[in-house]
This record gives structure tokens, sequence and C-alpha cells, in this order.
């Protein structure tokens, strides 16, 4: 079975919401969640979730609001934390990382820690027994992919494309999947691009997708009530995990 990871951004349009919607998607096919933490300057990130950001962050979202989500989703759904590197940082990261084992989170994403700079952490990710997500992108040698993958845990975020998320420009990813399950038997997940169009194209010779836009429009949505929000996010969670199993 393969598996559907998705992002949602923490507390927008306000905290309950983010625990209610949390918990649909898990008991909707979604096998983990992605709490993003909301920041001024997402770079990584398509429009749809910087936008999304600066709106959560205009509504006053603080870094203790993903405290209490995470509290209450995370013994229920397997929950990773996605955030830029500063707003780790910034929470001491010896103080950070054992209460997000306490709480039940299982891992980080940073996609702005390079791979050298974070195995200065590896052996706090260790000690709280926390998964630190690898990233790998198209524009990796060989040798570093070898490199970035070879410890791995959880599983190794695949950047579909070089880019930013949210725009599902298409390619084949098949050479640079092959590359890299040459050196590991760590799941490996496609992330960027995917939505209930492309999952099914996206996941060939992967092992998981990771979806984030397509959720984060339809949050975006001011016209829909909370009720309908969580019901087409649960929709498309339901649409995409039957198209890439």
């Amino acid at each position: 079975m393969k598996k559907l990871v998705a992002y949602i951004t923490s507390g927008y349009p306000e905290k309950s919401f983010s625990i209610d919607l949390a918990l649909a998607l898990g008991e909707s096919g979604v096998d983990t969640l992605e709490f993003g933490v909301p920041f001024s300057d997402p770079v990584a990130d398509g429009p749809l979730i910087e936008k999304a950001n600066h709106r959560a962050l205009e509504l006053g979202f603080k870094f203790s609001d993903l405290l209490e989500i995470s509290k209450e989703v995370a013994p229920k759904v397997d929950t990773l934390w996605m955030g830029y590197f500063n707003s780790f940082y910034q929470q001491d990261m010896k103080k950070l990382l054992p209460l997000a084992q306490e709480l039940g989170v299982n891992g980080l994403i940073i996609p702005d820690l390079p791979h050298e700079e974070a195995l200065l952490y590896k052996k706090l990710f260790k000690e709280n027994s926390l998964a630190n997500i690898s990233f790998v992108a198209p524009t990796d040698s060989e040798k570093r992919i070898k490199e970035v993958v070879s410890e791995a845990q959880k599983f190794i975020y695949m950047v579909a494309y070089t880019g930013i998320t949210g725009s599902g420009k298409a390619e084949d990813l098949q050479p640079f999947l092959s590359s890299i399950k040459k050196y590991t038997q760590t799941p490996v997940y496609v992330g960027f691009g995917v939505n209930e169009k492309t999952a099914k194209d996206k996941v060939l010779g992967a092992d998981g997708v990771i979806v984030g836009s397509a959720f984060i429009d339809i949050l975006l949505k001011e016209e829909l009530s909370y009720t309908q929000k969580i019901a087409n996010c649960s929709e498309l969670a339901k649409i995409i995990k039957n198209e890439i199993n």
C-alpha cells in the first residue's frame, strides 16, 4: 500500500480547525500529517502555501499553537513538523526535540537545512527517536544522493523537479528514482506538484506521495464553510489515496 502524506498550514484559519481537519484527514486515508509552521519567507513553497503562511501569521499564529495542535493529533495520526530552520532554532533545538517526542511527533522536515548542517543535530534527533527527513533533488550528483540517503530515516523526500511546490510540472522521474533506490531501503516519497491529476504518474516506482498545495487551495477558498473545507479535503485525500494504489 503506497502512502499519502498531507501538508496543512498549522493554525490556518484557526487552531481548532487544524485539529478537526487533521483528524478527518487521518480517517480519510492520510498516513502521515505534515504540520507546516507558518513562516514569513517560505522559499521552497509555492504561492498557495506562501499565502496560507502569511494569512496564518496575520491571524496571530504562535509556535505554541503548533504544540497544542500536535498534542491533540499526534497520538492519533503519524505527525511531522515541516518548517524553516529559524522557526525551530528560535525554540532551542535541545529543548524542542524532547518536547516533540513527548507530544508524540515522529520527525521534522526542514527544507532549508542542508545535509551537512543537519549532521550537527544527528545525535539530538537520535536521542529523541525523531526522524530528520532527508531531501534529494534531480540536481544532486550520484555521490551526493548516496551520501544523503545512506542513513535516511522514515522516508526520503524526493523533490519531483527543481523549483517550488505546487506547480505539477511533468517529467520522467524513473532514472532519478533508480539512482536513489540503489543506495537505500528507506521508502521514497515524491513531493512537489502532486495532486489528484498527477498522483498516479508521480508515484510510479515510488513508495508514496506528499501533497500540500492541493489541500491548501481548498483551505484558501473563503466561500466555503469550515465544514465544507474539511469535507472537500477529506474527499481529495480519498481520491489521491485511491489513485496511488
